[in-house]
């Protein structure tokens, strides 16, 4: 058979019995996920069902099928023409899944579909040997990739992913996450919590993450994780070959914004003479504002005020992204940033931030607002006092209304930074922000995180950047 590039899911798999009325049926549970995993990994997807099916089960089939902008058609001999066009194929690469209950019309003979039951209790009505049976809902995802893996032959590797919902939808919206296989061979198969995990990852061949997504607490510098992360933690523990993107250890690094800010000031060998600066943020870390001689400490830090305040911890704990900028000394005093915390270099850059994103050997960048000079920031601060001015970095982080910046900025140096980094955290998929600073022209990083969104690309760049990134790191892994 060919790739698989449709589903046609039958109302025997779709509908059940209501457990408060049996006489309404209702969506079988995981099917609306399942309908919108299919969407999401860019397989076509609709609906079936038999002549003679009540009206109140078609109008549900019908709704469903509207919501989610799926087609939905009648199945018989005389309404053959009802069939999507997609759905007309010679190579069996149209799905049909249907319920092992259900009696088989004689349509689908003619169909060339690939037969698939979901086994809901009994024996099989028919003992094709080239049907395909399936426990649950959730398994049709791993199925359609044994049959890809089958179909396009050793040059094929399946990704298996994990991240939050959101996230997936973020990416998958884009088309990063097809299931059928892309330009380089790569397949991605969601790893869900609804099976073991190991069953799904025997037959993956690189895994793809965003643990900093996953993680509950942190703790002496451990992460605590979800608990489909931390299963995943196990596997990949006591399996150390499998390729994946990338080892929990190499991420640790950005969980700990002071030990990413020790990590830049190692960008110092990079400079020279007849360039720009390109270097982290002088910073200070401060496990008790009450109990610090600030006025000491921030000149042997090299720093001067107004300074930003952000906590050690750059995710995992609810308060991880509320920060403060400092105009005062005694502002220190009481403030509510989450302790230990590092205090950093605010750095006059005319409100501009330059995004790099790095994916594999391919580097890009986004131009953005961002927060105003000093000068501006104290003008607008509101009252007789110049208080902290608090906030939360992903929520109300304080923007200018336009981008001011005159300066321009040094790919070149810029993409050295990149290789740098990659070369010293031993990452893949990153990003960082530069800032430059006004009048010496210093190219300052001011943050590290793992796999962005980089959504500032345009699709059609970094989504085969993205794949591309992923099928050399397996590549190498395997050369």
């Amino acid at each position: 058979m060919g790739v698989v590039r449709g589903v046609i899911l039958d109302e025997s798999v779709l509908l059940v019995e209501s457990d408060d009325d049996k006489t309404v049926s209702v969506l079988r549970p995981g099917a609306g996920s399942l309908i919108r995993t299919l969407l999401l990994s860019r397989t076509h997807s609709g609906i079936a069902y038999g002549v003679g099916l009540p009206v109140d089960k078609v109008n549900l089939l019908e709704s469903t099928a509207n919501l989610y902008s799926l087609d939905c058609f009648a199945l018989n001999d005389s309404a053959s023409d009802a069939k999507p066009a997609w759905s007309n194929t010679d190579d069996g690469s149209v799905i049909y899944l249907v319920s092992n209950k259900k009696e088989f019309s004689p349509k689908l003979s003619s169909c060339n579909w690939l037969i698939v039951a979901l086994n809901v209790g009994g024996e099989f009505s028919c003992h094709n040997p080239d049907m395909l049976q399936i426990e649950n809902l959730e398994e049709l995802p791993l199925t359609i990739c044994h049959l890809n893996k089958r179909s396009s032959g050793t040059n094929a590797v399946t990704v298996g992913y994990i991240m939050k919902p959101s996230r997936v939808e973020d990416f998958a919206k884009r088309g990063a996450f097809p299931l059928c296989p892309t330009q380089n061979g790569l397949m991605f198969l969601p790893l869900t919590s609804k099976l073991p995990l190991s069953s799904q990852l025997k037959d993956v061949d690189i895994v793809l993450h965003k643990a900093t997504d996953e993680i509950l607490s942190i703790e002496d510098n451990k992460p605590t994780f979800t608990q489909n992360m931390q299963a995943l933690q196990r596997y990949l523990d006591q399996h150390q070959d499998l390729c994946v993107v990338d080892p929990l250890s190499n991420v640790y690094p950005l969980l700990d914004r002071l030990e990413i800010q020790q990590v830049l000031h190692g960008l110092v060998e990079l400079n020279s003479e007849d360039k720009y600066l390109i270097r982290g943020a002088h910073f200070l870390k401060v496990d008790n504002f009450n109990a610090f001689d600030f006025t000491t400490g921030l000149a042997e830090a090299r720093l001067s005020l107004p300074c930003i305040v952000k906590p050690k911890v750059a995710c995992g704990i609810s308060d991880a992204h509320k920060m403060a900028i400092i105009f005062r000394v005694g502002d220190f005093k009481n403030l509510s940033v989450p302790l230990p915390a590092v205090v950093q270099e605010y750095v006059d850059h005319s409100s501009t931030l330059y995004k790099f994103y790095v994916l594999g050997e391919k580097i890009f960048y986004a131009v953005k607002k961002s927060i105003p000079n000093a000068d501006i920031l104290m003008k607008s601060a509101t009252g007789d006092e110049l208080k902290p001015l608090l906030f939360d970095s992903l929520k109300s982080m304080p923007t200018a209304d336009s981008i001011t910046s005159n300066e321009f900025v040094d790919l070149k140096l810029a993409t050295d930074a990149a290789n740098w980094l990659r070369r010293k955290l031993h990452l893949t998929i990153f990003g960082f922000d530069v800032v430059i600073q006004d009048g010496t022209h210093d190219h300052v990083i001011v943050d590290v995180n793992y796999l962005p969104s980089f959504k500032e690309v345009p699709d059609d760049i970094s989504i085969p950047a993205f794949w591309d990134a992923i099928r050399n790191k397996f590549d190498c892994r395997v050369s």
